[in-house]
């Protein structure tokens, strides 16, 4: 059984985003890219990641989302702006009936890379490898991806023990895979 899985690094400028599509233990790269809000208010960012969000699971059809946890800043400013950004994300999946997955950035370096403090150069490495891409994802894109193939590794095993996992609820750039 084949899922499609999309996943959101979140950001007030940058929200990166990732498309896998997960076919038994391959996960295979459908698209990624980011969702640039430009330089307006806040009201107006978070329309726009709301509004593109909304566009990539209608365009792409995903079955389920993962979603990057805030992490906490020294900057308190900067952890409520990501945290407003991340739940426009998130409104957007539940709005369209998606069941919605958060993991913490650690989890998802984990996963991805095999060490929960690598760096993002470590985890683009990674993403480019398990995908078979030709090149370098930018860096939120990459993010995007590496968080959708958290929830495609952990929900394997989380199906394989048979047990929950994670908290439920409920545009741009293309690489090539390598042949």
């Amino acid at each position: 059984m084949s899922e499609i899985i999309i996943g959101i690094d979140p950001g007030s400028r940058f929200t990166g985003y990732g498309i896998v599509r997960m076919n038994g233990n391959d996960p295979m790269y459908i698209g990624s890219g980011c969702i640039k809000t430009g330089d307006g208010d806040l009201a107006s960012k978070l329309k726009i990641i709301y509004d593109g969000v909304t566009a990539l699971i209608e365009q792409f059809k995903p079955d389920s989302m993962a979603v990057e946890e805030t992490f906490l800043s020294k900057n308190v400013q900067s952890t409520v702006k990501l945290s407003e950004a991340r739940a426009s994300a998130i409104v957007a999946g539940a709005n369209l009936g998606l069941s919605v997955f958060e993991y913490t950035p650690m989890q998802i370096k984990q996963s991805v890379v095999g060490y929960g403090w690598a760096d993002k150069e470590q985890v683009q490495f990674m993403v480019k490898k398990i995908l078979r891409l030709n090149g370098n994802p930018q860096a939120d894109a990459a993010d995007g991806l590496a968080c959708a193939l958290c929830h495609c590794f952990t929900s394997k095993v989380t199906k394989a023990m048979g047990a929950g996992v994670a908290t439920q609820g409920s545009v741009h750039g293309r690489f090539q895979r390598e042949k």
